[in-house]
């Protein structure tokens, strides 16, 4: 006979205050099978695990059912408990009557009678339960960062000095990301390039890190503790290990009519260029749309002048295949594209520019070598206004519904710059709200309007006109006056909504990581696994996963490469047994499991089985990687002959849930 012991938790106030729980313990003791039933005011606590030891003991209790809060907050700590108490951690059950019934439910007596039918059905649940057991899988000691920005070179750099090996994969031909862009950085207005640039020098120097710049991740496949990865290395058109980084090739070259895409259309480059003085590596890339030598066969200037004979016209993509113990994703962030935004002057005037724009022009390695003109004069401008949440905040289908979080800062970093620099320019500043929440940011933001004199009007510009001269017309209201303002500006700067890179889509597919509605990666859980994502072994660092500045992209990177290490300083992992089986004797071969597996985790075997009447016969039979099987159950959904199982939650197991809660 089964002994059963449940136990209901108050949670203080969170369920207890719309749950009866004494009445839920008092509903399940007449069960039959239950041995005991009970309720405390917080079952996780060291005093609430000691009254299930004592219980267990003194009424020899084999299973255990905990009506708490989801399993994913404190599934792990009662596990632990059973185990200690001599149960197998897979007898224990959790309702979850706190996020299914008192969060949800504002009546007292219809919540109590949901989470009496959520404790029937738990115990009804683990009377079928049996004992499973952890596996082991071996354990890569080597990383891979997907993203070279700081949130990845933070990362990489810190598995490194751990001891571990770390690969860094970065689409663009340099490391250094979007910082790289940056003039200063908020709220200390120290020189971005100051900051990255040793830490771009640091990660392309150390011991324990490879640098894949201009590739790309190809495919991946495998599981925590051992990833198979293939890298694509996009052809250079230039030999790395011969390249002296000189640049005489990029001075030569005649081709000068591709936008720049380092300094944000503002200038052109060669068609054989490096991105910025500070790149790393320092070798050249052919890009070759744009040249000449691959479009007509013509021109190879570029092979002429180089002195180390590194040109090579020939060179194709490499792939490169590495297996990883963990991934890190660290794809960052793109602006907004403000193509839909012509009311705002973009498109229409060349003097309504985006904010990263602005931080190039006041860049002194910037396309204007930090002098701050207007694009269709280059001169000075005497007025300067600054739009925020343009794309942010916005409910229509042309912008993102969520706050950008950095704009309202890096708007106070322009609007100082500006008049620090040119005293005599008048900025204006148009926002919503001001947010400022950070560690001195308050602060920073009264300093503009204090200090340095910035107009800040809390209002929306509704649009903006351009006559046939180029001159600009503002329009505007101020909402704390109530009035209609009109502007002549010489230059409008737009502060764009930032979204995830566009492979972050792509990455979530090979990866089976999550992705919400906007394409940010979604972390296992915000408050208890804030740098994980739900697929194990993979990290999240930096903006991939949501808005953040550098100083919380920097802590976020440090805290994913602390979660890296914890794994990769394991030999071995222990691998979770709720996972798919196949009953061999009555699955038919047909494959639809395999098909439908997000994992690659079911393969097929000829086996010989023993059928439902008793023969033996040879027969092609579904066979489960439990290394690689993630217990998703979509085979179990899927097989048309009821084959396939998943352990801890089998077709026995569930319906016997759904006949106690009829």
């Amino acid at each position: 006979m089964q002994k059963i012991g449940v136990f209901v938790c108050w949670c203080g106030s969170n369920i207890a205050g719309t749950v009866d729980v004494a009445a839920v313990a008092e509903a399940v003791r007449s069960i039959p099978d239950v041995a005991y039933a009970t309720d405390y005011k917080y079952m996780c606590s060291e005093q609430g695990q000691e009254l299930i030891r004592n219980a267990v003991k003194e009424y020899g209790l084999d299973r255990i059912v905990v009506c708490s809060c989801s399993p994913r907050m404190h599934e792990a700590t009662f596990r632990k408990c059973a185990e200690g108490c001599g149960i197998n951690p897979y007898m224990v059950e959790i309702a979850n009557i706190r996020e299914q019934c008192s969060w949800v439910l504002k009546d007292k007596e219809e919540a109590t009678a949901k989470a009496i039918k959520l404790a029937k059905a738990a115990v009804a649940k683990v009377r079928f339960n049996s004992p499973l057991h952890e596996g082991q899988s071996d354990v890569v000691k080597r990383a891979l960062v997907i993203g070279g920005g700081i949130a990845g070179i933070q990362t990489a750099l810190d598995i490194a000095e751990a001891g571990y090996k770390v690969d860094i994969v970065e689409k663009e031909p340099t490391i250094g990301g979007r910082m790289a862009q940056l003039d200063k950085t908020f709220p200390t207005l120290d020189c971005s390039a100051c900051i990255l640039t040793p830490k771009m020098v640091d990660a392309a120097s150390h011991e324990n890190i490879t640098l894949y710049t201009y590739s790309e991740v190809e495919n991946v496949s495998g599981y925590v503790g051992n990833f198979d990865v293939t890298i694509r290395k996009k052809a250079r058109s230039v030999k790395a290990d011969m390249c002296s980084g000189c640049g005489l090739c990029t001075e030569k070259c005649p081709s000068r009519k591709t936008p720049s895409e380092f300094d944000m259309q503002l200038k052109n480059r060669g068609a054989i260029y490096i991105p910025f003085a500070q790149a790393i590596p320092k070798v050249p890339v052919i890009d070759r749309d744009a040249c000449i030598k691959f479009k007509t066969g013509k021109c190879g200037i570029c092979s002429m002048v180089c002195p180390c004979e590194a040109i090579d016209y020939t060179q194709q993509d490499e792939l490169v295949s590495e297996k990883y113990g963990a991934i890190v994703l660290a794809t960052g962030f793109e602006m907004l594209p403000l193509d839909k935004f012509a009311d705002l002057g973009w498109g229409v005037s060349k003097d309504v520019i985006s904010s990263l724009q602005l931080e190039r022009l006041t860049n002194a390695a910037g396309p204007t070598e930090g002098h701050l003109v207007c694009p269709s004069t280059g001169k000075e401008p005497k007025s300067v206004v600054i739009v925020s949440c343009v794309g942010s905040r916005d409910t229509t289908e042309r912008g993102k519904t969520y706050c950008s979080k950095i704009c309202c800062m890096y708007n106070a970093k322009h609007a100082m710059y500006i008049r620090e620099k040119y005293p005599d320019v008048d900025v204006t500043v148009f926002y919503i709200d001001v947010r400022t929440p950070g560690k001195g940011f308050d602060e920073f933001q009264r300093r503009a309007v204090e200090e340095y004199g910035v107009h800040y009007i809390r209002g929306q510009v509704g649009k903006m006109a351009v006559d046939g001269d180029g001159k600009l017309t503002v329009f505007a209201s101020d909402l704390n006056s109530g009035k209609h303002l009109m502007l002549f500006p010489d230059m409008v700067v737009l502060a764009a909504a930032v979204k995830p890179s566009p492979d972050a889509r792509k990455l979530a597919t090979m990866l089976t990581a999550s992705i919400d509605n906007d394409d940010f990666y979604v972390e296992a859980h915000p408050k208890l696994r804030p740098v994980e994502s739900p697929t194990a072994g993979v990290f999240l660092s930096g903006m991939c996963q949501g808005p953040k500045d550098i100083p919380e992209t920097v802590s976020q990177a440090g805290a994913a490469a602390a979660k890296v290490i914890g794994l990769l300083a394991k030999d071995h992992l222990q691998t979770n047994p709720c996972t798919a089986m196949c009953h061999e004797n009555i699955c038919s071969g047909c494959k639809t499991c395999a098909n439908v597996c997000p994992y690659g985790a079911i393969s097929y075997e000829e086996k010989q089985v023993i059928t439902l009447t008793g023969t033996r016969e040879m027969r092609t039979v579904a066979v489960v990687n439990n290394a690689l099987c993630q217990g998703c159950g979509a085979c179990t959904v899927a097989c048309p002959s009821t084959a396939m199982d998943l352990q801890g939650f089998t077709n026995e197991q569930i319906l016997a849930e759904v006949d106690a809660l009829c």
